[in-house]
């Protein structure tokens, strides 16, 4: 934490017009001091910008704006200078190397923002969403890490936290000072009716967190089906581009072709897969065999069949193992006569013709629908939105489900308690509350250099 930390906090060194380089920590000033002209840096007030020349020695090395702020009003709540100068790659690497020279430490990923949450500027949650803003690629992506850098998202962990510490504090009031009658008595019918209401605001928040998830990491979409019924004529026609090799052979997809497009929102990634047969081939074969893995891990599968051919037994195989997760049945070529017997599933189904367009907007609106992520502009994006933090409020949701279960076993109230505070810290890891150091420096890691 005594670390005076630089770092180069411009992306695409070299084709900027400005560049930043930043230095923040207990010598930051003084050593910014040591290469700025502008010797009134020393003792100029807090949030104010200083015209001048980054000299070394004698040598000018750029003209630059210096903007001062110092401690606690900065990012870090530390004393931080952020030097302004031209977008040159020499220009900008020379002024870093200035400041490292002069006794400041070349700054990890993350390291700034690890600063800012160790230092209390922000909480766990809150750092996260600072990597989300970054890294969004959506609208929707950057309101829903917004929400949790403005502190949305904490106001749901904080309230639950202190319905939970209300209950704690009368147990214990209870048990250590019996003759305060003032305090709520505890007892197993009053507490039932609280930690319902805990447990059902825990449901909602993970249910809908499940909405983060696809909102930050995109639908990854599983494109199956035997060869030769237009599954890479669909991948072209979802991204509007030539990706696939489209031809009539069969098994022309040994490998799998993947492509992205975002729709009103979310991110959409396709795997087009090698058609899924019996073949003696031992390329086709194991494109056949990672097919298979991505349907399994894929959040969606779309089942092409062709309406010109009778089905498979192979293929009622496919569609019994997609009604256990979410898939749609897309059947494709409806230009050529009929030969495809109905299904009878309940798996919904688009017609179409890959090659022509045609279903495609449908087979879109489909997908969206059956996740629940229509009218993403209109929702309140306040969702918890890593496996992290969605991980901690399933295991607070279990220990206040024990908590319940023993309440009805007439277990005694002090026992309760355990599960309640077991939950409570849990949630209290979601905003940093509590933390390891190895989890921290992991987390911090995969920031950006100079954020």
């Amino acid at each position: 934490m005594d670390r005076t930390i630089a770092s180069i906090s411009t992306n695409n060194i070299g084709t900027s017009a400005i560049n930043i380089v930043r230095i923040t920590g207990p010598e930051a000033i003084e050593i910014v001091s040591q290469i700025f002209s502008n010797k009134k840096l020393k003792d100029a007030p807090s949030h104010t910008i200083h015209y001048g020349y980054i000299k070394e020695e004698e040598e000018i090395i750029d003209e630059v704006l210096v903007m001062l702020m110092r401690a606690p009003k900065t990012y870090t709540m530390e004393d931080m200078v952020e030097i302004n100068c031209h977008g040159g790659y020499v220009v900008t690497t020379k002024i870093l190397e200035l400041l490292l020279t002069h006794g400041a430490n070349l700054a990890e990923p993350g390291e700034f923002t690890k600063k800012a949450f160790l230092n209390g500027r922000i909480n766990m949650l809150e750092a996260e969403s600072v990597s989300d803003i970054l890294n969004a690629k959506t609208t929707a992506q950057s309101q829903m890490a917004i929400k949790g850098l403005t502190g949305k998202t904490t106001k749901l962990i904080t309230d639950l936290r202190e319905k939970m510490v209300s209950l704690l504090s009368n147990i214990e009031v209870n048990i250590d000072y019996p003759e305060y009658t003032d305090e709520l008595q505890i007892t197993k019918e009053n507490i039932t009716p609280v930690l319902n209401e805990i447990e059902q605001t825990l449901k909602k928040i993970i249910e809908e967190s499940k909405n983060g998830e696809l909102i930050k990491n995109g639908i990854k979409i599983a494109i199956v089906g035997k060869p030769n019924v237009g599954k890479s004529s669909l991948l072209n026609a979802l991204l509007e581009e030539e990706k696939a090799i489209v031809t009539d052979i069969s098994g022309t997809t040994r490998d799998i072709v993947e492509g992205s497009i975002i729709y009103k929102g979310v991110v959409f990634s396709f795997l087009d897969t090698a058609g899924i047969r019996e073949t003696e081939d031992i390329v086709e074969k194991i494109g056949v065999e990672k097919s298979k893995k991505l349907m399994e891990e894929s959040d969606l599968t779309i089942l092409v069949l062709n309406n010109n051919e009778t089905i498979t037994e192979e293929e009622k195989a496919w569609i019994k193992m997609m009604e256990k997760k979410e898939g749609i049945i897309f059947i494709n070529k409806q230009d050529l006569e009929s030969h495809l017997e109905k299904v009878e599933t309940s798996i919904p189904m688009i017609y179409g013709i890959a090659k022509e367009q045609k279903g495609i907007e449908e087979l879109k609106e489909k997908i969206i629908d059956l996740f629940g992520l229509k009218d993403l502009g209109n929702k309140d994006l306040s969702y918890l939105s890593n496996a992290r933090q969605i991980a901690l409020a399933k295991e607070s949701l279990l220990s206040i489900q024990h908590a319940k279960e023993e309440n009805q076993k007439e277990t005694p109230i002090d026992m309760l308690a355990i599960d309640i505070r077991s939950a409570w810290e849990n949630l209290g890891k979601i905003i940093g509350e509590y933390y390891e150091e190895e989890l921290v420096d992991n987390i911090f890691s995969k920031f950006c250099l100079g954020k």
